[in-house]
């Protein structure tokens, strides 16, 4: 019993560690694409600065100077880096102890595809390498120079990722997935290209010769990327708690219109601090997430007995099919503790979680997990049923 208590406690360590550094990332990557916004040329600027930026918090005045050349060798220099690459190795660590260790249980979907542990996780691990190659090549074509070329060609591939995926995986692994392909671009643009133009400008100055510009834009760009992608990896870092999202066989189009609801909002942020009109942005995302809305309703499809259904009944199919986990006292294998600390060990507990049981078993149907204790669906017709007779959900 130790063991597994360890692998619990391994699970909540990494999981910790991968949002304190995320939050780390992405607030640096916020600050400082919100900095080149507002930055501006003034007057008052020292000479050899392009631009300044004052700005006032915590009790104090600061003033930020933007330069291309510094005058002179700078003083203590910070390198913004070992947040990525933290976030990007504890969010892999995750990926393989929850999706890979406990494939037959959260990745794989035996309705969709046969699949064994080893396959699934290969082509999830295939997909990381595959996506960043895929990226960076386009990323190193003449696409690069049409920004709205490439942002369409990135979105459909992007969504036949993710339906490519939902084929294969349960629809929350699919999530998770095209959520690490994101996260592996974001730190593969941090590591192979962000850090080593910036070790260039910072080798240049000190030879005393010219920096290379091309360079120097290229890696900012790729830094623009970045910050276009960390809302909706957000989203796929917590969307495990919304399985009306990723429960659904349309899911992977919901997730393709949180992806774009996200970048648009993303998008009237930097527009909105580099001072440009941009009004119809936040109206046009307000419309998405409200026509998604409509979409992730809840199918209703199951079809109930015709016969009346007893309240034993209902009750029986929890404790079967779902109180193996969801219990004080788990007895599936690979759970020491019931999840999200729900559990049905009675027929008071079954009922007040009467709503959760239609949105997890009903009309997502993502419960059971893979449907790993075989929950038929005339059983589950029988909880629809049940949930009509009996409660108010």
């Amino acid at each position: 019993m130790f063991g597994p208590h360890l692998i619990d406690w391994l699970h909540l360590g990494l999981r910790w560690l991968h949002v304190i550094a995320g939050v780390v990332w992405i607030g640096t990557s916020f600050y400082f694409v919100w900095l080149n916004n507002h930055v501006r040329a003034s007057e008052q600027q020292p000479p050899g600065s392009e631009a300044e930026l004052w700005a006032v918090h915590g009790g104090g005045f600061y003033r930020v100077l933007k330069y291309s050349t510094p005058p002179g060798p700078p003083g203590t220099l910070h390198w913004f880096k070992w947040e990525a690459y933290t976030t990007w190795l504890s969010g892999l660590s995750l990926l393989a102890l929850l999706f890979y260790v406990d494939a037959p249980v959260f990745l794989i979907d035996p309705s969709k595809a046969d699949l064994s542990p080893l396959v699934a996780s290969a082509i999830g691990i295939a997909t990381l390498v595959v996506g960043w190659l895929v990226y960076d090549l386009m990323c190193r074509s003449r696409l690069l120079e049409r920004p709205v070329a490439f942002s369409l060609v990135s979105m459909v591939l992007l969504t036949a990722l993710t339906a490519a995926l939902f084929q294969l995986f349960t629809g929350r692994g699919a999530y998770i997935h095209v959520g690490a392909v994101l996260g592996t671009l974001m730190a593969g643009n941090v590591f192979f290209v962000i850090i080593p133009a910036q070790r260039e400008l910072v080798a240049a100055l000190e030879e005393q010769r010219e920096p290379d510009a091309a360079l120097g834009r290229y890696a900012a760009l790729r830094s623009l990327h970045n910050n276009y992608m960390t809302l909706p990896v957000l989203f796929m870092m917590i969307s495990s708690h919304f399985p009306f999202t990723y429960g659904l066989d349309a899911g992977w189009v919901v997730l393709a219109g949180i992806i774009l609801v996200g970048a648009a909002i993303r998008h009237w942020f930097n527009l909105r601090g580099q001072g440009e009109a941009n009004a119809w942005l936040l109206p046009a995302a307000a419309v998405g997430l409200l026509a998604l809305v409509f979409l992730t309703l809840p199918p209703g499809g199951t079809e109930a007995p015709a016969r009346p259904v007893t309240f034993e009944e209902g009750v029986a199919v929890i404790q079967v099919r779902c109180a193996v986990c969801h219990s004080a006292s788990p007895t599936q294998p690979g759970f020491t503790s019931p999840p999200k600390g729900v559990v049905f060990d009675t027929p008071e507990l079954v009922v007040g979680q009467a709503a959760r049981i239609r949105t997890m078993a009903v009309d997502t149907q993502v419960m059971p997990p893979a449907n790993i204790t075989a929950m038929t669906d005339e059983e589950r017709a029988v909880l629809a049923a049940w949930l009509d007779q009996y409660t108010d959900g």
